[in-house]
């Protein structure tokens, strides 16, 4: 009787007569709503230990919003004023990425024109407390949450700088602009070169007005770089703006497709295009994420140019956030994005809430607009796969002990300004390595982890195995010390972009990562061969 009567209510909320619940799933809710309820009223009885009843019923639904895609969450009324920083742009904070290191949260990245600097701090400085409150041990998460508020007010902060001084600093909080188009040039006396960061405001625009210098930099200019690798996404009519750049008006960019159909919806290109015949190299990777897709799936499904790199992200979602009572809410995925080939980007398969990969064999199969062959189920592939190079353990462990960037934190002051279009070059090494000898870095290498283990599994029960790897034991530290030198060039690459980044912000880190870029330098060759590119872009 109980679960007639809840079915009746369910079918009076969801406006459904109640003799349709059983083809609408009512009768399943009814029943298993009264069941959850039941439990949680026997543990919060019954159970042997004092339970806090509002921890338990989180610790349920967040098991339930997990058990769906990574950006469904519940969002407590404690976390809703964190929530409207992050997603709604209300609130704003002091200007910089922030990162713990050692014991304290540190400014690593100051923006362009931030409070942070005009307060007259740098990247090393480290946050030691806030309005009086020590943040020794506290997160990232904890540490940028405090500090954050409405633009104009104010939020003091004890800070710690390179120099150790101690020293107390009133930042007022305001909006940053941090460009989306933090560099663009030429990689090539022919070829020109954008990037974009993010898809913020004014991004197609932005895009635009580089190209167009370019232009008229060089009227010869005959193909065109965009870098997406590492842009998370953004807006989405700044989405079908950018590929509005490249492709005519009235093509359709991406159809939002959702459970209610009547929220189902096709955007279109709306203006006339910028340039629809230069020939066009998309570079992308597995960060490039949500518009970031969307563009380069356009592109691909349109065989208006070549997509090289890694295969994306994988985040075609639609996310809407609900009232649910008591301040609570719900940010739930309501929609699908869907590209002009029919294939929907969003990946189908998680694990710890990141994306995988599934087989090529698993996807479905789509064609361009030429006839070529595209698969969905995650993400968009590349046409020109180009395997990712991987770090050197050594670099590995520079990194994940922020040697480098405080090795930076240092030796930036005994550099000269740099311009905005040139390469910093790092020429003493050997200073770096006397940073690391009087820091006592250490590190230890996998086969030398390796020899270690196997060589207190044998002790005691073969001497002359463990005499054995003893000997190889020192053989690589002998390596280990050399390692260093072994991988001078791309720890010096390391360095410079580092202290390129110190100098000039974005737009510094953007034009000295150029150097010696190896998918830079693959997507020079392709485009000066017309053959091969043409081969890539039509129907095999």
């Amino acid at each position: 009787m109980r679960i007639k009567l809840l079915v009746i209510f369910l079918a009076a909320i969801f406006g459904i007569s109640a003799t349709q619940y059983n083809n609408d799933k009512l009768y399943e809710i009814s029943k298993n709503i009264e069941i959850f309820i039941n439990v949680y009223k026997q543990l919060n009885s019954n159970y042997v230990d004092d339970l806090d009843p509002n921890q338990l019923m989180r610790v349920g639904i967040d098991a339930m919003v997990a058990s769906l895609d990574p950006y469904t969450n519940y969002i407590s009324e404690s976390q809703v004023a964190s929530y409207m920083i992050n997603t709604e742009g209300r609130y704003e904070g002091i200007g910089a990425i922030v990162e713990k290191i050692d014991d304290y949260v540190t400014i690593v990245e100051p923006y362009e024109g931030s409070p942070v600097l005009e307060a007259g701090l740098k990247a090393g400085d480290q946050i030691i407390a806030i309005e009086g409150e020590s943040t020794l041990g506290k997160s990232r998460d904890e540490v940028t949450a405090f500090y954050r508020g409405v633009p104009g007010t104010s939020v003091r902060l004890k800070i710690k700088t390179t120099e150790g001084e101690i020293r107390d600093v009133d930042i007022k909080r305001s909006e940053v602009s941090i460009p989306n188009v933090p560099y663009s040039g030429f990689v090539d006396e022919s070829i020109g070169y954008v990037a974009l960061s993010t898809f913020t405001a004014d991004a197609a625009k932005n895009i635009t007005k580089a190209y167009r210098d370019l232009k008229n930099e060089n009227n010869n200019m005959n193909a065109l770089i965009l870098d997406l690798r590492d842009n998370g996404g953004g807006l989405l009519r700044e989405a079908i703006a950018v590929s509005n750049i490249f492709i005519p008006k009235d093509k359709e960019v991406v159809s939002v497709k959702s459970k209610v159909r009547e929220r189902d919806e096709t955007y279109r290109t709306l203006s006339e295009p910028i340039d629809t015949e230069i020939p066009l190299v998309i570079l992308v990777n597995n960060n490039s994420a949500s518009a970031s897709e969307i563009v380069s799936g356009v592109i691909q499904d349109y065989d208006r140019g070549v997509l090289m790199g890694q295969r994306t992200y994988g985040k075609g979602l639609v996310q809407n956030t609900m009232e649910v009572g008591y301040n609570s809410r719900v940010k739930l995925t309501t929609s699908k994005y869907y590209i002009p080939s029919g294939r929907c980007i969003q990946s189908v398969q998680y694990e710890n809430g990141e994306p995988v990969d599934i087989p090529d064999e698993k996807r479905s199969r789509f064609k361009t607009s030429g006839g070529r062959i595209v698969l969905d189920g995650g993400g968009v592939s590349p046409d020109l796969k180009i395997q990712q190079a991987e770090d050197s353990e050594i670099l590995k462990a520079l990194k994940k002990q922020h040697m480098i960037f405080k090795f930076a934190n240092t030796y930036v002051t005994s550099l000269d300004s740099l311009g905005l279009s040139e390469e910093l070059v790092f020429e003493d090494f050997e200073a770096f390595k006397n940073f690391l000898a009087d820091i006592n870095f250490e590190y230890t290498s996998e086969a030398e982890k390796t020899s270690i283990l196997l060589k207190e599994q044998l002790s005691g029960e073969n001497k002359i195995l463990e005499q054995e790897l003893t000997a190889i034991t020192a053989y690589l530290q002998q390596q280990k010390d050399k390692a260093l030198d072994a991988d001078r060039e791309n720890i010096t690459n390391a360095i410079e972009i580092e202290l390129a980044t110190r100098m000039n912000f974005q737009r510094g880190k953007a034009f000295q990562k150029l150097n010696g870029d190896p998918e830079i330098n693959q997507a020079i060759e392709l485009l000066k061969d017309n053959k091969r590119y043409n081969s890539l872009i039509k129907s095999m």
